[in-house]
């Protein structure tokens, strides 16, 4: 692929971009770890390659189960709650790496490419992130690297976090980064829905 139609791709990939609540845990580390995807916590990193392997399965099975309800109903049914007794069990065991608090939800504005959050504490342009998410719709775990490219002060009226920081995705895993874009597509027509919905009320 040419250099100019991984610009192309990587720009339909930015256009699609969207608001909303994830836990977010950070930290900075030297840049020379970047290249070291084994470094990152083996615990999260095997919850991270669980939950995108589920979400691979769901999707190779949503058309074989949609077929399955046309002619055998109880069937299909009984097996979407036996799907929803794993994904119980899958979020447990992530969550067992993976502790969510409160406290610790942050809205966000993502895309494929990269992040932008409020921060609680002032980050330079071309510090290095380890990035720990949980985007909590869809209880998908992905553990990525990051550098940042901009942080600025007085963007939130939380007094927790003083200031916005946006950051470049750094060496994320190909399954990661396309299950990102299928969250982020998916999420940004539910809330194109949402708002038709919202008009047509009102």
């Amino acid at each position: 692929m040419s250099e100019t139609s991984m610009t192309k791709t990587e720009d339909r990939r930015d256009f699609f971009r969207i608001d909303d609540e994830v836990s977010l845990f950070y930290k900075k580390i030297d840049g020379t770890r970047i290249n070291e995807p084994h470094q990152v916590s083996d615990n999260i990193l095997n919850n991270c390659s669980l939950s995108t392997a589920l979400e691979m399965v769901s999707q190779d099975s949503a058309f074989l189960l949609h077929r399955l309800e046309r002619n055998q109903p109880e069937m299909a049914e009984y097996l979407r709650l036996i799907e929803a007794k794993i994904d119980l069990i899958a979020q447990a065991v992530m969550m067992t790496g993976f502790q969510v608090n409160e406290s610790d939800t942050r809205n966000v504005n993502v895309s494929a490419t990269g992040i932008a959050f409020n921060c609680e504490e002032a980050l330079k342009a071309g510090d290095y992130l380890e990035i720990k998410m949980l985007l909590i719709s869809s209880m998908a775990v992905i553990v990525t690297y990051g550098k940042v490219v901009y942080c600025k002060s007085g963007q939130s009226s939380d007094s927790r976090y003083p200031y916005f920081v946006g950051v470049d995705f750094i060496n994320m895993k190909d399954e990661d980064r396309e299950m990102l874009i299928k969250y982020v597509i998916k999420k940004q027509l539910q809330q194109i829905r949402d708002k038709k919905q919202i008009v047509t009320i009102a």
